[in-house]
């Protein structure tokens, strides 16, 4: 657990690229449940969010 913080932290690749795959898998879960209108309402953007920045983290070091 400590390591993911200090990569997030150092701008380590490894820990930006699952918590843009977390982003990620929120956007489409909000984008499929059918309880709550806010939550499909800003799925999009959540998506959007987590796979611009899933190609920018991308580009980190190791």
């Amino acid at each position: 657990m400590m390591n993911f913080f200090s990569g997030l932290w150092r701008f380590r690749r490894g820990a930006w690229e699952m918590l843009a795959t977390l982003i990620i898998a929120i956007g489409v879960f909000m984008l499929m449940q059918p309880f709550a209108m806010w939550a499909f309402t800003y799925s999009f953007i959540t998506t959007l969010i987590g796979t611009v920045m899933f190609i920018v983290v991308s580009h980190f070091p190791d």
